[in-house]
């Protein structure tokens, strides 16, 4: 588990110039938490994943694992499968150098 929040959360964040902001769950972090269900079974499609266009490249493409909830700074914009979230919510933060580089 310490390995897949390093690759899937930290390593993103450092690599990006945004780690300890993002990245880790600690006081004073922005941290958005994922539940994700790994033997949930979905079909990929435009009509049920939120995105600006009417078409998929993965259209129909069966994959296994799927987000449940999602909590950005304590509040839900995924809840039970479904984007709760409103406009306005995100904020913008100002990235750092990559941390590998330095």
């Amino acid at each position: 588990r310490r390995r897949w929040i390093e690759i899937a959360c930290a390593t993103p964040a450092r690599m990006f110039g945004l780690y300890p902001r993002k990245g880790t769950i600690a006081p004073g972090a922005d941290a958005d938490i994922v539940i994700y269900d790994p033997e949930a079974r979905q079909t990929l499609s435009a009509r049920t994943h939120h995105m600006n266009v009417d078409y998929s490249a993965y259209e129909g493409k069966q994959i296994t694992g799927q987000v449940e909830t999602v909590l950005s700074r304590g509040l839900p914009v995924i809840d039970q499968r479904e984007y709760t979230g409103r406009a306005g919510h995100g904020q913008f933060l100002i990235r750092d150098t990559c941390q590998y580089l330095s």
